[in-house]
Formats: C-alpha cells, structure tokens, sequence
C-alpha cells in the first residue's frame, strides 16, 4: 500500500510540474462543453446566403456568437463577441461548427480560474481535383485555436486534425504558448503540424 501511495504522489507530482510555469507557478487545465447550436438563441438571417445568428452561453457564462454565411461559419466570444476581430474570422473552405468547446483555463493561485483560449474541431469541404474523391469534395476537420479577451478575441492558429494523430495536443501548444501574448490584427496565426487535403487555412470577411 505505501508504494502503491508513493507512486501516486510521484505522478501527481510530476503532472503538476507538466503544467505549472516556472515563472509564475500557474497551472493550465482544460474544459470541454457542448456546443448545440438548437439549444442557442437564433435571429433568422435577412439575405439568401445569410443563415443568421445564434447567441450561446460557454464555460463560466462566456457569450458565444456565431453567424453563418455563404456555409461558412463565424465564431467569437465575450461581452464583445459581435464587434471582435473573431466575428469576422472563418476558413477558406466551406465549413461548420464542432459539437463542442475545450476551454483553455489558467489558475494562479491568487485569482480565480481564467479561460485564455478555446479550441474547436471544425469540419470542412475541400474540392479536390481526383476522380477517386466522392462528389469532388474532400471531408476535412481543422481545429481552430481562439485567443479570448481581455485585450481582443481572435484566431491564434490552425492544425490539421485528420493529418496529425496528436493534433489536440499540437492545438494546445498553440493556445498555451501562445494566446495570450498574441496580438490580434497584427500577428499571424500559427499552423503546427502537417497539412492534408482536408485542411482550410484563414479567411476573413469584409464585415
């Protein structure tokens, strides 16, 4: 029994070390919630390709925004979330929301939890010229690094999540390292990892 405990202290205390910051002794965790866009609050959008707006609440009541246009989706976050640089951000591809929401959180000890950064599995639709592809068109998922405010919400980076067998671990290096120095509008977002296909990089829409 007391090796079986000391084997327990030593993961646990070896966990801890993986993810305090020598800096700051912080220590990153992670959330996931469901995101169900039928349980949102919807507004019908006004024009053809215009799918309208759902208004969702995230981890610790964080307001969810996303619209849907021309198939593609728009996700942002915060008190702010319509007027962030995110409610402007989608792939190039045609694409749509994940089914769920990790939220990236800090502790520092001396305040009380903070989600920095989420992640999103999106899908996408690629045409691929290859006569082997159904319908011309390659079904990808690229997981999508959000940077949260204060000081603005806006993508962060992109991986592959069909190519890379650890592509959440590779979207967390990119929130954790990154999200919250990131400046939005002003640097460009990371992609770890390899491309495939399936894989969609940045667009933004003139809003």
């Amino acid at each position: 029994m007391r090796v079986t405990r000391l084997h327990a202290f030593v993961a646990a205390a070896a966990l801890a070390v993986l993810l305090a910051s020598p800096a700051t002794g912080e220590t990153i965790e992670s959330i996931t919630t469901p995101f169900d866009v039928d349980k949102c609050v919807h507004k019908a959008g006004q024009e053809p390709e215009d799918e309208g707006e759902w208004r969702c609440v995230g981890y610790a009541g964080i307001p969810i925004v996303m619209t849907v246009g021309d198939a593609r989706a728009y996700i942002s976050y915060g008190a702010r979330a319509e007027r962030e640089p995110a409610a402007a951000q989608t792939l190039a591809a045609l694409n749509g929301e994940g089914s769920s929401i990790e939220w990236r959180i800090v502790r520092d000890g001396s305040r009380k939890p903070r989600a920095f950064a989420t992640i999103m599995r999106w899908s996408t639709a690629v045409p691929v010229d290859d006569p082997k592809v159904e319908n011309g068109t390659y079904r990808g998922e690229v997981l999508v690094v959000t940077r949260l405010g204060p000081g603005g919400v806006c993508h962060v980076g992109y991986v592959d999540a069909k190519q890379n067998a650890k592509a959440v671990e590779l979207a967390r290096e990119i929130a954790d390292r990154h999200a919250r120095t990131f400046r939005c509008g002003k640097d460009k977002p990371f992609v770890l990892g390899d491309k495939g296909p399936g894989f969609s990089g940045p667009y933004r829409a003139n809003k």
